[in-house]
């Protein structure tokens, strides 16, 4: 038998999750110069992770790059292996057995608390729940959301906040032609909600928009953008983060605040009102959500290190719905590590750590290796990166003997009954979504359940 990485020993490698981070790993390792064997679980059936349920619907363009990694799907030594739940269905130590290396790209697939009284009560919920949701994710598809107040109140200003806002801020004559799931947009265009307000915990130089995003909000045909001139005042700490020519994206969301601040508010259907310098402390109601009370913050500290704290004024909005967008966070898998706090896998250069030594075999890349930080191209080095150390690993992979990879998956799945769908049952299902989106003028119907997946293929 040869080395590892040749003809007759090829590098076999398991990947969990099918998202970015889960192609492009896959991508540097079929480029590695090596024989390379690489199976991808999925949780669900289908495919692409945050770039299908995640990416807007009226943002097609984010989700062509779904085009590359149908290509590297194509590879003939690439598997797609979906409806399998890692921790359930298969174990971290079986694919261990049956895999040289396991890297997790299972991305961060909750949110992070507020962690104030009231959050839990009806009416609150996460960005991801309401993402999911208008994206046709399986997990969200029953989720209620309701839209018959007129106000609501989106925590966050990075770009999932101004996704969220922006959703709840169009018509449904904006939203038709996208993917937006049916369900979803049916109660969108019943929607009462007339005012979101998007609420910042620091000020409008410190705002995570992307210009692009914030000057989309400019654009809408039934909503205004409205910003207070005061809230625009600016302390001397931001003042040199503004001039600052290594920090050119600040310049130009403050200077579009400052535009929307100029324009006379012209009474369209909605308004989305940005404000900044504000937490959120309590959310009131009796049994339900009716008002947020937000403390208004006070800036410290020198220029790029500024912390918000709270003055101890209050000020209360009355409200039907409440959206927290403050940072997405990982979930814990089954035997592998996990650090609470932070909500990563614990890894050294992609390579899982446990307890201070590193766990053979196993790595991580993506959000779950880092935090949810970046765009989706920016996991295309990180991943690369893990996918380095791995090979430089080779040696202490090398078990002696040849893996069974793919092969031994399938045998486990099948003892225990579990239903795997392939690259070509995803196929099936793409095909039959962009049908059913045809007639209403729509790039594709998704199917919203995953029973209503599996049945398709059984037709």
């Amino acid at each position: 038998m040869g080395r590892i990485g040749s003809e007759d020993n090829p590098l076999r490698v398991a990947i969990i999750g099918s998202g970015p981070s889960g192609f492009y790993a896959t991508e540097a390792l079929l480029k590695s110069g090596l024989r390379v064997r690489v199976d991808m679980l999925e949780r669900l059936p289908v495919p692409y992770g945050l770039v299908r349920s995640g990416v807007a619907p009226d943002h097609p363009k984010l989700k062509q790059v779904i085009e590359v990694y149908a290509k590297i799907a194509e590879s003939p030594d690439f598997n797609y292996i979906g409806h399998v739940t890692v921790g359930r269905d298969i174990s971290i130590g079986e694919l261990r057995a049956s895999h040289h290396a396991v890297i997790l790209t299972c991305g961060a697939e909750s949110d992070r608390n507020l962690g104030i009284p009231g959050e839990t009560m009806p009416g609150s919920h996460t960005a991801t729940e309401f993402v999911g949701w208008y994206n046709g994710h399986p997990d969200y598809r029953d989720r209620a959301f309701d839209l018959s107040h007129e106000t609501a109140v989106v925590i966050g200003q990075g770009n999932v906040a101004a996704d969220v806002a922006r959703i709840l801020a169009k018509s449904e004559q904006e939203l038709a032609h996208t993917d937006i799931a049916e369900h979803a947009l049916s109660q969108l265009a019943a929607s009462k909600v007339r005012t979101i307000f998007v609420v910042g915990r620091r000020g409008p130089a410190q705002a995570k928009f992307t210009p692009k995003e914030l000057r989309e909000f400019g654009e809408l045909e039934h909503c205004d953008a409205v910003v207070d001139e005061s809230e625009l005042e600016l302390n001397d700490a931001s003042r040199v983060e503004l001039d600052d020519k290594t920090n050119p994206g600040a310049r130009k969301i403050y200077d579009q605040f400052r535009e929307f601040a100029a324009r006379r508010v012209s009474g369209k259907l909605r308004r989305v009102i940005f404000t900044f310098l504000k937490s959120p402390v309590e959310l009131l109601g009796d049994g339900r959500l009716a008002r947020i009370r937000l403390e208004k913050n006070v800036l410290s500290g020198g220029p790029f290190n500024q912390g918000a704290h709270g003055t101890g004024k209050t000020m209360d909005i009355d409200a039907g719905i409440v959206l927290r967008s403050i940072g997405y966070r990982g979930v814990a898998l089954p035997d592998v590590p996990f650090d609470s706090r932070s909500g990563v896998i614990p890894n050294v250069e992609g390579r899982v750590t446990k307890g201070g030594e590193t766990m053979p075999q196993v790595y991580a890349a993506g959000w779950i290796k880092r935090g949810p930080t970046g765009i989706i191209g920016t996991n295309r080095a990180d991943s690369v990166a893990t996918v380095n150390s791995l090979l430089s690993d080779l040696a202490a992979l090398d078990s002696g003997s040849a893996k069974r990879g793919t092969e031994a998956i399938y045998e486990c799945l099948r003892r225990k009954g579990v239903r795997f769908l392939t690259f070509s049952d995803w196929k099936v299902l793409d095909k039959r979504e962009i049908e059913r989106g045809q007639p209403k003028g729509k790039p594709r119907e998704k199917f919203t359940r995953v029973q209503e997946m599996l049945a398709q293929l059984d037709q």
